[in-house]
């Protein structure tokens, strides 16, 4: 199994070192030649969703990631990865965010269930955005904390607002390995 990771800005690498502890080889993409490499899902990291939509838009990185979402590539989108996929952005969820939710300062650390995955899961958000809005059946609320949708899935896409590679526990990322990619043969493009 080989997991595309975006490296393009942001915390590619702490997603990169918790799929190998996972024993998943990982490989980074910069480049549209990078993009080629034969892939069983994506990470979009967390990071600033505005400098990496420009990135992905000059690299010409953009349209070939989205249609290969929209064609069933099994994608896990943390922090600025949940609003790269939102409306409005790569648009591949049928989710509304709202950026910076809890203020440019405010960054904290709990812990919550997820459904699917379990209790106690441990929660970093920082300058973190929640989802707003689910605007299909399709998607599906997977977490809250105090009152806001935290995580969401839709098809073979995961969103989380915070950043569980910052975490030690694992969980997470095995349920997208699971859940999404397990059940797809290799993607080629």
């Amino acid at each position: 199994m080989r997991i595309a990771v975006l490296a393009l800005q942001g915390a590619f690498i702490e997603h990169e070192q918790m799929l190998q502890r996972l024993g998943v080889e990982t490989f980074q993409i910069r480049q549209l030649i990078d993009w080629q490499q034969p892939k069983d899902g994506l990470i979009l990291p967390g990071g600033e969703s505005t400098v990496q939509m420009r990135l992905l838009s000059q690299l010409g990185l953009h349209d070939p990631i989205r249609e290969a979402i929209l064609g069933g590539l099994p994608v896990f989108g943390t922090c600025a990865g949940m609003i790269l996929l939102s409306k409005g952005y790569l648009g591949t969820m049928d989710i509304v965010v709202r950026r910076n939710a809890y203020g440019q300062l405010g960054s904290f650390h709990t812990v919550g269930t997820v459904e699917g995955i379990g209790k106690d899961l441990p929660m970093t958000f920082i300058r973190a955005p929640y989802i707003e809005t689910v605007l299909s059946d399709a998607c599906i609320p997977i977490a809250s904390i105090d009152g806001h949708i935290v995580a969401a899935r839709q098809g073979n896409q995961l969103a989380a607002a915070f950043h569980p590679e910052l975490d030690c526990d694992p969980r997470i990322h095995q349920f997208f390995l699971e859940s999404a990619v397990f059940s797809r043969t290799s993607v080629d493009k």
